[in-house]
């Protein structure tokens, strides 16, 4: 039976870190600061931003969470969303997704500014994703990263396989984790809907990442007996066991590939809470990375 890469228990000890982070800020009369903006009624994105303002709270980030109609104009959000990268009490910035048709996701991402990008979307993060430079991570596939290591989980010198390839997930973590670097430096393979039987790849997986977005499309058939497995999808399907008629479950299915796996994350519970922990890790981060700014133009100006 697989151990479980237990993602609350390793994000709370993240936070505990933060904490001691935010205290030093406070001391130079910092408070880290997030603004969170959600156009709409999407229900899943209400849930998610309500969690994300109640941990960044609960550690000491002052967090903002702007509602705005689904009607909203792209003139009106260029305007909300300048404003946020002008206000110098605001570290960090995120746009949550998906927005409504009407709205260009991309065009709309690329104005949040570069150093208040805290999901780390802009083109410029990306790019230093890419080259391995220092920068803000995408945080579920950044998420992923630390929880393997938290368990000592090096995909150094394995065979990585990730069955997706958006641009939150699959194709940022690929570049993550080929970085000749600690916790990456593996052989990453990378499946999709133009891949004709993506067993042939998964069944070769040292470590099976799943983040395609489809309740229980991995099953044990399609895994390497001892494989670590991280599921990062989180699908709501019809349930007769709960009050509500569905349930939460992952990309993989849970119940037959945990007795093949050596590791595997659950859902809820595995990379969803890892996501949140980054995120705040780089509203940190930002808001550090801004006293540092300022502490250098005020040695600059000195006569």
């Amino acid at each position: 039976m697989a151990i479980l890469l237990d993602g609350k228990k390793t994000a709370e000890n993240i936070r505990e870190n933060l904490k001691t982070r935010i205290r030093a800020l406070a001391e130079k009369g910092i408070r880290p600061g997030l603004s969170v903006t959600l156009v709409g009624d999407d229900p899943a994105s209400k849930v998610y931003v309500a969690s994300k303002d109640a941990d960044a709270t609960e550690i000491g980030i002052q967090a903002w969470t702007h509602r705005l109609p689904a009607s909203i104009s792209e003139a009106e959000l260029t305007a909300h969303l300048l404003k946020q990268n002008a206000d110098p009490s605001v570290h960090g910035i995120l746009l949550q997704l998906p927005l409504p048709s009407h709205l260009p996701s991309d065009k709309l991402l690329n104005l949040i500014a570069a150093e208040k990008d805290v999901d780390g979307f802009h083109p410029i993060s990306l790019g230093n994703v890419m080259l391995g430079r220092p920068g803000f991570k995408p945080c579920t596939p950044w998420g992923v990263q630390v929880l393997l290591k938290a368990y000592g989980l090096s995909p150094a010198g394995k065979h990585v396989v990730i069955v997706g390839r958006s641009n939150i997930v699959g194709k940022p973590l690929m570049n993550m984790l080929v970085q000749k670097e600690e916790y990456a430096n593996a052989t990453v393979t990378v499946c999709h809907t133009g891949t004709p039987d993506i067993s042939i790849y998964t069944r070769q997986a040292d470590f099976l990442i799943a983040a395609v977005g489809k309740a229980e499309v991995i099953t044990a058939d399609m895994v390497k007996e001892g494989a670590v497995v991280v599921d990062v999808g989180m699908n709501r399907i019809k349930s007769d066991k709960t009050k509500s008629g569905t349930k939460l479950v992952g990309d993989v299915h849970f119940e037959s590939v945990e007795k093949k796996a050596s590791y595997i994350t659950p859902v809820p519970g595995g990379v969803g809470k890892m996501t949140i922990a980054m995120l705040l890790t780089n509203t940190v981060l930002a808001a550090e990375a801004a006293v540092a700014e300022a502490a250098r133009l005020k040695r600059q100006t000195r006569p």
